[in-house]
Parts: structure tokens; C-alpha cells; sequence
């Protein structure tokens, strides 16, 4: 797992997006990504919140619980 912003490496396997956003400044030549996962991703109200507070741990704990309460998502992440 990494940002987006480092650079790609031959190591890296298969990329995958998980943001509801495309970042910026990142072209899709440049994200070398196979697929973008939006749906999976934070909410935008998590996501806020995370950027206002810098609570990791906080984040992580509601992340999971709004994956476990869209069944619907379980199967994409596998």
C-alpha cells in the first residue's frame, strides 16, 4: 500500500485507487493504476473529517465500520 503521489516502482503489483476523488496533478499515465475503486473508498464526510482532525486511528475504526455496514462492498475488496 501506497500514496499515490510516490512514484511507481517495478515492485509494486497491481495498483489499485481506492479515493472517491482523482487526486490532483496525477495523470492517468503518470497513477499507473489498473483500477479505480470508488466505491470502496471513504465516504466524503469520513474523508473531511480525517483531513480536519489527523485522527488515523479514528479513522481506520469508522473506515471499517462503514465497509461492514454496505454488505455490497465486501465482495469488491476480496
Amino acid at each position: 500500500m501506497k500514496r499515490i503521489y510516490d512514484p511507481t516502482d517495478e515492485s509494486d503489483g497491481t495498483r489499485i485507487l481506492v479515493d472517491r476523488l482523482w487526486p490532483r496533478g496525477i495523470s492517468k499515465e503518470k497513477a499507473a493504476i489498473r483500477e479505480w475503486m470508488k466505491e470502496v473508498a471513504p465516504s466524503h464526510e469520513l474523508r473531511k473529517r480525517f483531513h480536519e482532525q489527523a485522527n488515523f486511528d479514528e479513522f481506520k475504526i469508522r473506515y471499517r465500520e462503514e465497509l461492514m455496514g454496505d454488505p455490497s462492498k465486501l465482495p469488491l475488496l476480496k
